[in-house]
């Protein structure tokens, strides 16, 4: 059975808990993406910041007249990952279960991809 890491997205854009919340837009638009994993010094994963998160803060800021300020001020915390061979229907059944669009792809601590819906309608597509 094919796995996460046949369909996972090697080059992922990553994020440092510290890069300016209007720079990270900015990333996210010229890569045409939704969201990107925030990654620490060490090379953890330590949350993921989507395009929710900033209009939610935008939302909120609102009220201030004020978005500014870090990633790690915006970012989900709460990261589900999955691990690079868990197989393509095990990612199937947590994307069933989840409100997540997309996953790090881990091999033990280490960042190895990212896999969202839309991979995994690419694997149904070419095994089913």
């Amino acid at each position: 059975m094919p796995t996460a890491a046949d369909y996972m997205t090697r080059d992922v854009i990553v994020l440092a808990p510290e890069t300016g919340v209007h720079d990270a837009i900015r990333l996210l638009l010229e890569n045409d993406i939704s969201g990107a994993p925030v990654v620490d010094a060490r090379g953890e994963v330590v949350g993921m910041l989507t395009g929710r998160d900033v209009i939610g803060a935008v939302f909120n800021a609102s009220y201030h007249k004020d978005l500014g300020g870090p990633v790690s001020a915006y970012m989900s915390r709460d990261v589900q990952a999955v691990d690079a061979g868990a197989e393509v229907i095990e990612v199937i059944e947590l994307f069933m279960k989840s409100p997540f669009r997309r996953f790090p792809v881990m091999s033990g601590t280490r960042l190895v991809g990212l896999i969202s819906r839309r991979d995994v309608l690419r694997a149904i597509q070419e095994l089913w």
